[in-house]
């Protein structure tokens, strides 16, 4: 797991791997998502000799596709995949997707008026 703070930066998109050791076995989670932010925060826990006697812990806070907002604390058994970012669409195609009218797929409001009676 990188500890430079500058490492992950808001709108990356990243996969978090974290492994739970256990006596048998080990428990696998992922989460894919964009970083909304990521930075040492201190917990209610008491650490001797740590800043404000506390426990710091790296979080990365990330946005995942359906909105979900989820908090990882990351530790040794945390594994953080940078994804590549998304290729910018060309000058020419943008310009091109610019300048196409809209279209409109409801249907015309009727104009005929109702029969009087």
């Amino acid at each position: 797991m990188p500890t430079n703070i500058d490492t992950f930066k808001p709108g990356q998109r990243v996969t978090v791997t974290h492994q739970i050791p256990q006596r048998a076995r080990v428990w696998t989670t992922q989460v894919t998502g964009i970083v909304v932010s990521y930075g040492q925060k201190k917990t209610g826990s008491w650490f001797a000799h740590a800043k404000d006697d506390k426990l710091w812990l790296d979080r990365l806070t990330l946005k995942k596709d359906d909105g979900e907002i989820v908090v990882c604390n990351l530790d040794e058994f945390s594994n953080v995949k940078l994804h590549a970012a998304p290729k910018a669409a060309p000058a020419a195609a943008r310009a091109e997707t610019a300048t196409e009218p809209p279209t409109d797929t409801a249907e015309p409001a009727a104009t005929e008026e109702p029969a009087s009676h």
